[in-house]
């Protein structure tokens, strides 16, 4: 598409005249999540009108292309944690380390570095890169980790997939945001199947190797006797080796049209809109001189003035976290969902990472604590799960409920089923409780996967990303830490968690901005 010629600057273009049966676009402030005043006015009102192109080209291929791809991206992200707690056990029972939990502190502090390096980085330098490179980070060490020799060196591999891993949420949630419609921003929420369908492929392949290749609980063994983990990290690493080829050789990802505007790049934007449209079967009228007649006479965006070093070194300054916080109500909302962020991610890995060991000592209490019946529940617990990614997408358009009614229940009652899992009297109930965590937990993930990248606007998208991502993984790395010094044979850790999930669901009310039929800009 020849780029259309541009008018002299402050010369007003004819935008399109909006229209009632445009469901969800974006045509004033207010109809937007983050109201009228809150960012840059410019910025704000090129916004609207790429929002007005995107719903006008509607839903199309190339959406459902990306969904299937993205949710590449959030398998990735549950499936890699996942992981690590599947094989927490066969490798103690293996290496016999001093301190287990190390090998979860390890993890989360590559989470931590993933998920600052690609979430500011995303911002800086793009999307399209970082969409490719966290999946091919992950299978290359998620696969090298079979071979491990020692419990240090499985630390570090698992630090180094972890990386990757760490940078699906931002990078992710900010393409797939950008590209859709206003009227179908609700799949962000049911993108989360993907996250839960992850768990139930892992535990679904755990079953026999880890449940017939490795020692039983508890009890030291060689690595001959030991080699289901090793498979295990093979097959998961293949699994996502396969997922990277999809991206990267089946499928074109275009740079975010917002991001690209961001950047002072209008012709680019607006080509890629024309993309997005022609993949789509249909066209687009939007032109450069539509973007161009928001800016008031005179105005020069800095990227045309600064050179290369300086226009990435201004950045990487601190201006674009001070962006979060330019007005009350942005630094609440973004206060709010950080410090929401931060309780889930201590209080999910401090009794979700070690479910396993949990369902065995407490089965070996009942009875019935094998290895094999430990991953058979793991799988049941996992397939309770998809349902509540699915509920999740359904009870977030609801009027009067929308994205943080559906986030506070259900962070409220997977803190309650926690609290009612200390009860169980014979593994059965235990196993009760568990699938009932697992299916709110899942509604809660669902939710706050795709409320939180709808609460930023889209240059400082990555970074808000990666600051509640940070919060998520700093506080989760205090988890293994709490493990290694507390007693895991009481309730201790469960009633820590459950009360840290209670805190979070009654802080979600407090959130200022609801984004349920409103347009992310």
């Amino acid at each position: 598409m020849a780029d259309a010629v541009e008018k002299p600057r402050g010369a007003k273009a004819a935008l399109p005249e909006p229209r009632a049966e445009d469901e969800g676009s974006v045509l004033t402030g207010d109809d937007a999540i983050l109201p009228k005043g809150q960012i840059d006015p410019v910025y704000e009102k090129k916004a609207m009108v790429l929002n007005r192109a995107i719903q006008d080209i509607g839903m199309g291929w190339y959406q459902w292309q990306l969904f299937v791809v993205v949710g590449f991206g959030w398998a990735s992200d549950n499936l890699w944690p996942i992981v690590t707690s599947l094989i927490f056990t066969p490798i103690t029972n293996e290496f016999g380390p001093g301190r287990p939990p190390l090998l979860t502190l390890s993890q989360n502090i590559g989470l931590l570095a993933g998920a600052l390096f690609w979430g500011f980085g995303c911002d800086v330098f793009g999307r399209k890169w970082a969409f490719n490179l966290t999946l091919g980070i992950t299978a290359v060490f998620g696969m090298a980790a079979a071979g491990a020799p020692s419990f240090a060196a499985i630390g570090v591999f698992a630090a180094l997939w972890s990386f990757g891993v760490g940078g699906n949420l931002p990078v992710d949630s900010a393409i797939f945001l950008e590209f859709l419609p206003a009227s179908h921003q609700f799949l962000l929420t049911v993108l989360s199947v993907s996250w839960a369908v992850a768990q139930v492929v892992a535990t679904l392949v755990a079953w026999p190797l880890l449940g017939n290749l490795s020692c039983q609980e508890d009890r030291a063994c060689a690595r001959a006797e030991n080699m289901g983990w090793r498979y295990f990290m093979i097959a998961m690493g293949g699994l996502t080796i396969v997922m990277f080829l999809i991206r990267f050789v089946l499928f074109t990802i275009h740079e975010s049209p917002k991001y690209l505007m961001g950047k002072g790049r209008d012709g680019d934007a607006v080509r890629v809109i024309h993309e997005v449209a022609r993949r789509n079967g249909k066209s687009s009228s939007l032109a450069v001189e539509d973007l161009k007649a928001c800016e008031p006479a005179g105005y020069v965006h800095e990227a045309d003035v600064s050179s290369a070093v300086k226009r990435r070194l201004e950045h990487v300054r601190a201006e674009r976290v001070r962006a979060l916080f330019r007005t009350p109500k942005l630094a609440l909302s973004t206060g709010l969902i950080m410090t929401v962020w931060a309780f889930i991610g201590l209080g999910y890995p401090l009794y979700n990472a070690f479910l396993p060991y949990i369902q065995a000592t407490r089965g070996a209490d009942f009875g019935d604590g094998s290895t094999y019946l430990t991953y058979r529940n793991s799988l049941i617990i996992a397939v309770l799960g998809v349902p509540g990614a699915l509920l999740g997408g359904w009870l977030v358009e609801l009027p009067h409920f929308g994205r943080k009614g559906t986030l506070s229940v259900s962070t409220v009652l997977t803190g309650v089923f926690l609290y009612a899992s200390t009860t169980a009297v014979d593994s059965a109930s235990l196993l009760g409780w568990n699938c009932a965590f697992s299916f709110c937990s899942n509604v809660m993930y669902a939710v706050l996967y795709s409320f939180t990248p709808e609460l930023f606007p889209t240059p400082q998208r990555g970074t808000g990303n990666a600051l509640s991502a940070a919060c998520n993984r700093v506080f989760g790395i205090m988890a293994p830490i709490i493990a290694m010094f507390a007693d895991l044979e009481t309730s201790a850790p469960v009633y820590t968690s459950g009360a840290l999930f209670i805190a979070a669901g009654l802080l979600v009310l407090g959130l200022p901005f609801e984004s349920r039929g409103k347009a992310a800009l």
